[in-house]
């Protein structure tokens, strides 16, 4: 389950264990996605790319424009 946590800047994947995260700066009308983190056991069972859509379609709806330093983030806005 993706929960989007405004106050803290970020979406979490929770319930599977420890915690991953995609973490943004946001400005007025600017999102910058700066971070996702996936601890090493639950690594590759798709969880950063269901953030990285969450996050990105939340971003979308408000009409944000969206940047990524994490380069992870960047691979989907090519």
């Amino acid at each position: 389950m993706i929960e989007h946590q405004p106050d803290r800047k970020r979406f979490v994947a929770s319930g599977l264990g420890p915690e991953s995260v995609l973490e943004y700066r946001q400005t007025d009308d600017h999102i910058n996605f700066t971070r996702t983190y996936v601890p090493d056991a639950l690594r590759g069972q798709g969880i950063a790319k269901q953030l990285v859509e969450a996050g990105l379609n939340w971003a979308k709806e408000q009409g944000y424009t969206i940047e990524a330093d994490c380069w992870y983030v960047a691979k989907f806005l090519d």
